[in-house]
């Protein structure tokens, strides 16, 4: 039953939804229940089996009432499980607060969650064992952990035991302590978050709940300490947002309590891990920005320690606590201090990559003690920030790309402050870009060219205005590309980019026409294939800038197409990026000063380019530039939006637009919404013609198993599987596909037994006539049954031309028997003693040969009437031999199948010999289908 188990654990792991798809929820939490409950399955089994419950307890719980009930039969398990089960009763306490948790039992304040609530409490108090080890105190974690969930899940829960959490804290000397800290630093500050928002609540409020230890919230107060999602969300952090809305407690200045429990806990912070202590001083913290009776002073103290700690976590919490407080804790000396300890730390040697991320990071999000502006999400420098300070982050070709990135960044805002153009924190900027364009032009890695295209950006970003730079920088780019023109992508992104976040600046179009002259000036005779896609993909972008002309495009075109052997020729690829470069020029403004160049390539394409899409769409371009204004012809061309793009067509063009949407429509392909077309296979005529025995033999042949095996050397002599299908309409078609004209199908293959299939043509299917024959001509790699896909594209009566799905074409086992390609001049004997030689072999060989029994029950008459209707063409045997019957099939490539079929005194017996034992299951399946279906027909 445990194997079981495992198995069915499996499964729902590799798929929950579609696991409890197949099998009855209830059902299976049912068992699963009852099989937590068997004292015979091993406590391990049971926490595999917890593990649906933690993970997917919505699933399996899909109302708080199955909620609640499974939730009391976990409880009744926890009760009667031993108490050395410290593993098994961890996991149970965590299932039943994810199942309480998720099926919404915690804020409907159901009596199940206040009964666990009393567990999870006696548990944390539990210190009756006299060794308290690892083991016990990690169910009491366990138990303060699932506290901490639920009250972060429902705030304002335990806000009634704070001085029972406090008492428990100061309690404990183990590692536990934190532990403790942790749940009542989270308990405190959600009570004085819904403290503000009670109306005309105070310090007597606040005394009352530090000092109160009754029951639950909910039996207090069952409506004033209910919360939304909204509120949960806000309490995760309430000083990342802005300070203007950070909620109060107005209690004046007596805290006495409420200072006593926040000194306790900081002076014990030292004691916890670095993370534990990080969460503490961010949660503090956000209780004394709640409270203005507490002054932040109060974390005076812990400064010290933490100004010059190395752990992340409490630099960051600092700084939490600076973007809080600001000069009310810290001194113009901290704040000089810390700024400084972040460059320090941003460039330190010892520190990793994405931790001196961070702390550059923060140098662009410092909280100031007075700051200037009021946003704080936006990117801006201290003011303490000096160019002279900043220096020691400047960055250089040696560092990593995010690091470089990160600094130049950095830098970039600085000289930006400084305003001067041609400072010299500004020209350092530039030689370092130029170093770095120097480094792609070499060769650099991919990493690198990414690199210097997004610093190049950045640049461009903050220095648009320094018009010498930018100058530079593109006609270093342009050289950059003629030499490397696989960075044609990067090119255009730039300028992409560029003119989205700069729209009034004009470096985009200075960079592109740069480009456009470079490319149009490039000799011919140099030009590679590779070259010239990437120029005309550079020069489609080119034309969609109004701005530039056109003119030297359109030449240089001309003068690939014309002189230049890769302008002629049938690529379809490369042809489609002359069709893209001519349909922008179509859409340019300056249209018809194009008119005639253009023109004459477009029929210049139409006439002589290799490939006859490319000519089709080059005669559709022509017709459309030179009978369609412009204005239409931009209209058709344009992109429009999906939704209302055909109805503003129609009404807004006159009937030259509707023919030629004609026009469009009769050389697109339409898509048709079910299959008009099958293959049906056709029946074979007879039994064939057998191996048998002849009356007249022509050939004797002494070593037949060598001579036939000879054959296969032979070039051509392969024979293929030739099934033969009719191609006929389906029922209840539409009457336009009733006379379908120039089919032409095509083969997918689902696996890999057979080689690829050529497209066949069949030249017209009328519903009505005789249906036409088509051959498919099939090459196995493998003799296994195998399923096609089949499609097919026709023309009907009124010129418009569809794609439609046919209904796969299953080929089974047998369509790939054949008989034995022996030469025509062998007698039947010579066959007969080449099945001999082969069982022989195939009888003492290993390796993939194998021989097996088929046995089944069959008179002697439906014996003989299987064999002349099923194995007639591949009898070697001579017919009137009825003891035993021989046959052979050969499975190409070069598989064969013996059979030697006897009737004994029980059953017929099949012994069956093959060369390749993988197909003994098919050959198997086989003759139980013929042989059953013979019984059927008999009986």
């Amino acid at each position: 039953m445990a194997e079981n188990w495992y198995g069915r654990m499996r499964r729902f792991s590799g798929g929950p939804t579609r696991f409890l798809s197949e099998t009855n929820v209830e059902v299976f939490l049912t068992e699963l229940l009852r099989e937590l409950r068997d004292d015979r399955a091993t406590f391990n089994l049971k926490v595999l089996l917890l593990s649906p419950l933690c993970e997917y307890p919505d699933l399996l719980c899909s109302s708080d009432s199955v909620g609640q009930e499974t939730a009391l039969d976990l409880m009744s398990v926890f009760a009667q499980c031993p108490r050395k089960s410290t593993q098994f009763r961890s996991h149970l306490l965590v299932a039943l607060t994810c199942v309480l948790i998720c099926t919404s039992c915690v804020r409907s304040r159901s009596h199940v969650a206040l009964d666990f609530l009393d567990l999870l409490f006696q548990v944390a108090q539990d210190v009756s064992d006299v060794h308290n080890d690892d083991t016990s105190r990690s169910l009491r974690a366990t138990a303060c952990d699932c506290l901490q969930e639920m009250e972060t899940c429902c705030p304002g829960l335990l806000s009634q035991r704070l001085e029972l959490l406090s008492g428990l804290r100061q309690q404990e000397t183990s590692r536990l302590h934190q532990v403790y800290a942790g749940l009542q630093t989270v308990v405190l500050k959600n009570a004085v978050y819904q403290l503000t928002q009670e109306p005309g609540a105070g310090a007597e409020h606040l005394k009352c709940l530090l000092g109160g230890n009754t029951s639950f919230a909910w039996e207090v107060d069952q409506d004033a300490f209910q919360t939304d999602s909204k509120d949960s969300a806000m309490l995760s952090s309430l000083i990342q947002g802005s300070m203007g809305m950070m909620p109060t407690l107005h209690t004046g200045p007596d805290c006495k309590e409420l200072r006593s429990v926040l000194s306790s806990l900081l002076e014990e912070s030292y004691l916890f891990t670095p993370l534990c202590q990080a969460a503490l001083l961010h949660r503090l913290t956000e209780v004394v920005a709640m409270v203005p009776g507490i002054p932040p002073t109060i974390f005076r103290a812990q400064l010290l320690r933490l100004l010059g700690t190395s752990e992340v976590c409490l630099f960051h919490a600092t700084l939490l606590m600076k973007c809080a407080f600001t000069d009310s804790l810290f001194s113009a000396e901290d704040e000089t201090f810390l700024l400084k300890r972040l460059l320090v730390l941003s460039q330190h040697p010892l520190l990793s990559i994405p931790e001196k991320l961070f702390y550059m990071d923060c140098i662009l999000h410092f909280p100031e003690n007075r700051p200037i502006s009021c946003s704080d999400s936006d990117e801006a420098l201290p003011v303490l920030l000096t160019p002279q300070l900043a220096s020691t982050l400047l960055p250089t070709v040696f560092n990593d790309s995010a690091t470089m990135l990160a600094r130049l960044h950095l830098q970039s805002l600085v000289y930006l402050e400084e305003g001067v153009e041609e400072s010299r924190g500004l020209v350092y900027l530039y030689d370092h870009l130029t170093s770095m364009l120097n480094i792609v032009e070499s060769g650099g890695s991919r990493e690198i060219v990414v690199t210097f295209f997004r610093a190049a950006f950045l640049f461009l970003l903050y220095f648009s205005q320094v018009h010498s730079y930018c100058l530079d920088l593109s006609e270093q780019l342009c050289r950059l590309y003629l030499r490397h023109t696989r960075l044609a992508p990067h090119l255009i992104n730039l300028a992409n980019q560029t003119q989205e976040r700069l729209p009034e600046c004009t470096w985009a179009i200075g960079l592109l026409r740069g480009l456009q002259k470079g490319i149009t000036k490039a000799l011919l005779g140099q030009l590679s294939l590779q070259d010239l896609s990437w120029h005309l993909k550079v020069l489609t972008r080119v034309a969609e800038e109004r701005e530039i002309c056109q003119h030297c495009s359109l030449g240089f075109l001309s003068s690939v197409i014309t002189t230049s052997p890769l302008g002629v020729g049938g690529d379809w690829r490369l042809g489609n990026s002359f069709l893209a470069v001519c349909r922008r020029v179509l859409l340019h403004p300056t249209l018809d000063s194009l008119l005639i160049p253009l023109a004459d390539i477009l029929q210049h394409l139409a006439c002589y380019y290799g490939d006859a899409d490319i000519q089709d769409h080059a005669r559709l371009y022509y017709t459309l530039l030179t009978t369609v204004s412009q204005e239409k012809l931009a209209m058709m061309l344009a992109q429009e939006a999906a939704d209302n793009g055909p109805q503003v067509k129609k009404r807004t063009l006159s009937s030259l637009m509707a023919e030629n949407e004609g026009l469009t429509g009769a050389l697109t392909v339409h898509q048709t919404e079910t299959a008009v077309l099958c293959l049906t296979l056709v029946s074979s005529e007879g039994p064939g013609e057998s191996g048998q025995l002849h009356e007249k033999e022509t050939e004797d042949v002494t070593d037949v198993l060598e001579a036939y095996r000879s054959q296969f050397g032979e070039p051509g002599f392969m024979p293929d599987v030739t099934l033969k299908y009719q191609l006929v309409h389906k029922q209840d078609q539409d009457p336009r596909f009733e006379q379908l004209f120039n089919i032409r199908l095509h083969f997918v293959l689902t696996d890999d037994h057979y080689e690829q299939l050529q497209d066949i043509n069949v030249p017209c299917v009328f519903k009505g006539r005789p249906p036409p024959v088509v051959q498919l001509r099939l090459k196995p790699r493998q003799p296994y049954p195998t399923t096609l896909r089949v499609s097919a594209i026709f023309t009907t009566q009124d010129g418009f031309s569809w794609h439609t799905p046919l209904p796969d074409v299953h080929v089974a086992f047998q369509q790939s028997f054949l008989p034995v390609p022996t030469p025509p001049s062998w007698s039947g004997e010579a066959r007969l003693q080449l099945f001999e030689r082969l069982w022989e072999e195939i009888s003492s060989e290993t390796g993939d040969c194998a021989v097996s029994l088929f046995c089944c029950q069959l008179q002697e008459a439906e014996l003989n009437v299987l064999v002349g209707k099923h194995f007639c063409p591949f009898l070697v045997s001579h017919p009137a031999n009825e003891d035993e019957f021989r046959v052979l099939f050969f499975l190409p490539p070069q598989s064969h199948l013996l059979l030697k079929v006897r009737s004994e005194v029980d059953a017929v017996h099949f012994s069956i010999a093959s060369d390749s034992w993988q197909l003994l299951p098919l050959i198997n399946s086989y003759l139980l289908t013929v042989t059953s279906s013979q019984e059927d027909t008999t009986s």
